[in-house]
């Protein structure tokens, strides 16, 4: 008996040692997360429960057999294209014109090559924008040179229409030249994020306002907050105004109209999935979910078919759809003084580029990957004109092309 006593007090004791050693070490975390800067560099946020479709539900629509074909895509233009986010060819054909992350617009010309068409910024100046290899200085200085994003031409005027992150809704004549200013701000809030946008027949521009809280260069913290201030906005040209036409958007990204103009199409990054906002009929002004997707969608184009082509940086993992509906645990993780890439590592998989064809009631008809990235890489756009599908990128310098079988 005494021999059992003094093994239970031992027991005790040990167990006493083990929950202060765990009570200690939980603290010291704690002050630590404190004190030090945790891998937002110190920016105050404040993550919220937002609305993401179960994998559960998504994948069974998601057909397991794909097309693997990309990594036989072609590198068309490589080097000194930092970031040709959208793809555009003008009225007559020629191109494919593209903005790049040191703020200017650019268009390939058979006998001369790649030429400078126009410039976001009247602020643009070549010492703070023309950065060479260097994507850290373009990042840093693009709120000077701007970032030309979504890109569309108005096939009655010529006219190019660009979405730039920094200075909001511009235009610019088909002889190309400095961009001019058409909306910086709706209804008395800031532009602070342009992503994309598409030209109505009638005229008028639909663009989105990816946040109103976080601009291009902190893009991320859209998605770790989870936040829905995005907005689509429409311009019309008669009276130079913009309005709000959806508010509550959770990163507002890619906009398409469908070829009839009976609803618009428009991208939720955060929540992996396409939105439908009908325009015409007895269901306008409803909107609805078009796609939901296993992974984070970007900009969305129409194809000669009336199909929709949406660039997706694939795929989602069951972490990430915890961390979505539990905001207490995402404010937790982002706290811990790791670097962002650890965090990212731990919590995310490797991301591969997925190109996803939808009809115009939403089923997926076919789909096209590189999942070993060796050629196309986390591509922002497909872009399909004659047969072939063009790939821009924002954060790399090329942009490919794939003939479609």
């Amino acid at each position: 008996m005494e021999l059992n006593s003094k093994d239970g007090a031992f027991s005790k004791l040990k167990n006493k040692k083990r929950f202060v050693s765990i009570a200690i070490i939980a603290a010291t975390a704690a002050i630590l997360c404190a004190i030090l800067p945790g891998p937002l560099g110190g920016l105050k946020y404040y993550p919220v429960k937002h609305q993401i479709a179960p994998l559960k539900s998504v994948l069974p629509k998601w057909p397991s057999r794909n097309d693997s074909l990309l990594q036989f895509a072609s590198i068309e233009f490589q080097d000194r294209l930092f970031g040709p986010e959208s793809i555009e060819f003008d009225p007559q054909g020629n191109g494919p014109y593209t903005g790049l992350g040191d703020g200017r617009i650019v268009r390939w010309m058979p006998d001369r090559g790649w030429e400078t068409f126009a410039l976001s910024s009247i602020n643009w100046n070549r010492e703070e924008c023309d950065n060479g290899d260097d994507p850290r200085r373009r990042v840093r200085n693009e709120h000077v040179c701007g970032r030309p994003l979504g890109l569309r031409f108005d096939p009655r005027s010529g006219d190019l229409y660009i979405a730039d992150s920094y200075y909001g809704l511009l235009v610019v004549g088909p002889k190309g030249g400095i961009a001019r200013p058409l909306v910086s701000e709706v209804e008395g809030i800031p532009i602070k994020f342009a992503n994309d946008l598409d030209v109505h027949p009638n005229g008028s521009v639909y663009f989105t306002d990816t946040s109103t809280r976080w601009n291009r260069r902190l893009h991320h913290m859209v998605i770790v907050e989870g936040e829905n201030t995005g907005r689509l906005l429409r311009y019309d040209p008669n009276t130079g105004n913009a309005v709000v036409v959806l508010r509550g958007l959770a990163f507002a990204n890619g906009v398409q109209l469908a070829s009839d103009q009976s609803f618009l199409l428009v991208v939720e990054t955060t929540n992996c999935r396409v939105l439908k906002l009908w325009l015409k009929g007895n269901l306008t002004g409803t909107l609805e979910v078009f796609a939901d997707l296993p992974g984070y969608p970007d900009n969305v184009r129409i194809n000669d078919k009336g199909q929709f082509w949406v660039a997706i940086d694939c795929c989602r993992n069951r972490i990430q759809e915890i961390m979505s509906s539990t905001p207490w645990l995402k404010s937790l993780v982002f706290r811990v003084p790791v670097p962002l890439s650890w965090i990212m590592y731990v919590v995310g998989e490797k991301m591969y580029s997925v190109a996803a064809l939808f009809d115009k009631r939403g089923r997926l008809l076919r789909r096209l990957e590189d999942r070993e990235a060796r050629i196309v890489k986390l591509i922002s756009e497909v872009y399909e004109k004659d047969g072939k599908i063009w790939f821009g990128t924002v954060v790399h310098d090329q942009i490919t092309s794939f003939i479609l079988p």
